[in-house]
């Protein structure tokens, strides 16, 4: 195990932050697995599933089971984790300018065009070694002006050439779902049913540049404007991403976090990153849906949310999920009733119990297109 301090540039005189990573196996050991928790830095459940890993990833090390590599960031925003306002954490958006910190990463694909579509040949691994050096040099001669890009720059070294990367995220309320590119999606379905999602959320290119959905999808991005040139040479989907939201906020608990860490240590077992037996993959636990068939609820008025329903629950068209009440109102106008408008899945709810006028109430997991645009909250 090598544990590495990578320094942030410093934004003002006298501190410097400083990006924590735990390699696994040899540099240059293949299949490699690239896992970060907490981009977003209030969303703690993944921290504590890092915890956990930790010492199973060091024993399948020491044991010599480990025939590829992989690559931990247990706090991957040191940057949001230092931000409180009135004794609240507020590590989603950046202080200096209110972007978020899973927004705006580089497009390689588009910064790696040029370079690559005289070079590519007709062997599908060498184009994949071609594109992964190219994006090396390319991040290694990026100089950022700023901290949260020079952040943006060492997480995207460490993670760009892996095989698998999974972002750890978590939601206000929520059951265990996950959120991935549709050219990702088959070798992902076992990590979703180990782990039990109960919605899974797929997207061409959901907008935002994201960090997962931005190292996934240099490898369809580039292999669709070589086509669109009459390039056929052959490019793999060589990199699957996903966000893997660990419940909410508030369950951060060791019991989750076992659990939650078996079932990577699983999945690595069946990449073949560490030798053992194969687990065995679970019975789907949901659908997998498009994410622009999902349906964000808002509340037309301001009052206190009252849910009748719970993140996990498979809802019906007019179904009630929650009434927001008016103690100030008269008569029957106190309450106001918020329906699902598609059926589906509720993966995820607001933590606060007072919602403003046009604010949003929670997220249903629905089966048919409806959106365009981007498809992402902010």
């Amino acid at each position: 195990m090598e544990r590495t301090e990578h320094p942030l540039l410093s934004p003002s005189l006298g501190h410097q932050k400083h990006l924590v990573s735990f390699r696994y196996g040899a540099e240059d050991a293949r299949p490699k697995v690239y896992l970060q928790a907490s981009l977003h830095a209030e969303e703690l459940p993944g921290m504590l599933v890092a915890h956990h890993l930790r010492p199973q990833l060091e024993a399948a090390e020491r044991e010599g089971r480990l025939r590829g590599q992989v690559v931990l960031v247990p706090a991957a925003n040191p940057i949001g984790l230092t931000q409180r306002l009135n004794h609240r954490a507020m590590g989603r958006f950046e202080f200096g300018t209110a972007q978020n910190f899973n927004r705006h990463y580089p497009n390689l694909a588009d910064a790696l065009f040029d370079e690559l579509r005289d070079r590519l040949g007709p062997d599908p691994q060498a184009n994949v070694a071609l594109v992964r050096a190219a994006a090396t040099r390319w991040l290694r001669d990026w100089r950022p002006a700023t901290e949260l890009d020079s952040l943006r720059r060492q997480l995207f070294l460490l993670a760009h050439d892996a095989d698998v990367v999974l972002d750890l995220h978590c939601d206000w309320e929520a059951a265990l779902h996950l959120y991935a590119e549709e050219a990702c999606w088959a070798p992902l379905a076992p990590l979703a049913w180990l782990l039990g999602c109960r919605a899974v959320l797929l997207a061409r290119d959901s907008g935002g540049e994201p960090f997962d959905e931005t190292l996934s999808g240099l490898w369809w991005r580039l292999a669709e404007r070589l086509r669109a040139q009459g390039i056929h040479h052959p490019l793999p989907q060589a990199c699957a991403s996903a966000t893997v939201e660990l419940r909410g906020e508030a369950d951060v608990s060791h019991d989750n976090a076992r659990i939650d860490a078996k079932a990577l240590m699983d999945y690595l077992l069946h990449l073949r990153v560490i030798d053992g037996p194969a687990p065995t993959i679970p019975r789907p636990s949901c659908e997998a849906t498009p994410l622009a068939g999902s349906e964000t609820l808002h509340s037309p008025v301001a009052g206190v949310v009252a849910f009748c329903v719970r993140p996990g629950d498979a809802l019906a068209v007019g179904e009630v999920v929650a009434e927001v009440i008016d103690p100030t109102a008269p008569g029957a106008s106190r309450v106001h009733r918020i329906t699902a408008g598609v059926a589906g899945v509720l993966y995820a709810a607001i933590g606060e119990r007072y919602v403003v006028a046009g604010g949003e109430i929670g997220k249903i997991a629905g089966a048919t297109p409806f959106r365009t645009g981007h498809l992402l909250g902010a």
